[in-house]
């Protein structure tokens, strides 16, 4: 079987697609990916899992969507639209507008990942969420499309919304609609977002390869907390929601160790030694040897907190990240607090690290995602889906 792996841009979309590449390699069908990233950096990290990869188009196409995005919307009003579409748990609307942001950049790959899956003749596609170009390529070549979700909400019908938003990109290709035979591989846990949809499938955990730093592997000498704003925040809001960890984090017997991506560490001033401001690490090595975790509430930082049982504190920016944040405090693996109040102080902490309901709740849903199927046992669903 030869599978056409497709994603939007962001290695929040792209990366979620390894593991259960890995799995379809490993059984020993072909796999290809054709993706674009939003930055020079991340299809080379797609290619550094040991995938084959081609790239669908140069990533300054995408930054000069984003500014164009950012200069002609009111930034402000989507994102208190996000939010209250989140906390009134609203998912579809807040889907919805995911998909508006998202389907001009589908567009701009289309014909060349259309062009690839002709060429390459794919047996079936498996694509991203928010990715509408993948589902296109599969209408055209009449092979099955299937969605591998990121995060703890999917919905049935995306496909088809997607679909309509890309009506001219549909028509461009001579393409009536979405693919007949479609599936959903669904990475909720059992007890948060919406397990019913698809086929469950267990999350692994995916942040890109790399060398580690020594210090990384050995068990600290008090607690750490991994701090992190993602791939994308850094890059819209700076690093101000961050200014704690030089207020306060010096008074907390623990070892804060913060990812700052290309951000410079100087926008926090003068930090505490109890805080280690590092590079881009992959998110899942940082947390092997930690205790607990302070993010965003992106859908990989905090599936991949769930997938290894640490007690999170969420401090969602936009887009999805309310409404995890509100998933794991509903849950009780977590609390989050609003990015436009005061900020974390020494309480928030204090609750993060001794809290004790906070990690017994980590582990119960980190024992409900070892449980699900392996990308491995799906294997042979995708194979039959084909057949």
């Amino acid at each position: 079987m030869r599978v056409l792996v497709t994603a939007s841009p962001g290695l929040g979309h792209m990366l979620p697609m390894v593991p259960i590449s890995w799995a379809l390699r490993a059984a020993g069908h072909d796999v290809l990916l054709a993706m674009a990233g939003r930055s020079a950096e991340h299809v080379p990290m797609l290619a550094a899992s040991g995938l084959h990869v081609v790239e669908t188009h140069g990533h300054e196409a995408f930054e000069r969507l984003m500014q164009s995005a950012r200069e002609s919307l009111d930034v402000a009003q989507i994102q208190q639209t996000i939010r209250e579409a989140a906390r009134s748990g609203s998912f579809e609307k807040l889907t919805g507008i995911g998909m508006r942001l998202f389907a001009p950049q589908s567009d701009v790959v289309a014909d060349n990942v259309v062009a690839v899956a002709e060429d390459w003749r794919p047996d079936l596609v498996l694509h991203s969420p928010m990715d509408g170009a993948g589902p296109l390529a599969a209408a055209k070549l009449g092979v099955p499309a299937v969605e591998q979700a990121f995060g703890m909400f999917s919905l049935a019908d995306r496909v088809p919304q997607m679909a309509e938003l890309l009506a001219d990109t549909y028509r461009r290709h001579g393409v009536a609609g979405p693919p007949e035979r479609r599936g959903l591989l669904n990475v909720a846990p059992p007890s948060m977002g919406t397990p019913e949809v698809g086929w469950s499938l267990r999350y692994v955990p995916f942040n890109g390869g790399g060398q580690l730093p020594d210090w990384l592997v050995r068990k600290p000498e008090r607690r750490r907390v991994v701090v992190t704003l993602g791939t994308v925040v850094p890059g819209f809001a700076g690093l101000g929601s961050l200014q704690w960890l030089a207020d306060v984090a010096g008074g907390v017997d623990a070892e804060f160790v913060v990812t700052l991506g290309d951000a410079d560490a100087a926008q926090l001033g003068s930090l505490p030694a109890n805080v280690r401001p590092v590079p881009y690490t992959p998110l899942n090595a940082l947390l092997a040897t930690s205790t607990a975790v302070i993010h965003h509430g992106g859908s990989g930082s905090t599936m991949t907190a769930l997938a290894m049982g640490l007690p999170q504190l969420v401090v969602p920016h936009g887009a999805d990240q309310f409404h995890n944040a509100h998933e794991v405090a509903k849950r009780g693996a977590g609390f989050e607090i609003d990015s436009d109040g005061a900020g974390i102080g020494a309480d928030d902490l204090d609750r993060l690290l001794n809290d004790t309901s906070l990690a017994a709740t980590a582990a119960e849903v980190k024992a409900e995602i070892a449980a699900q199927p392996a990308p491995a046992a799906l294997v042979s669903r995708l194979v039959e889906l084909v057949g």
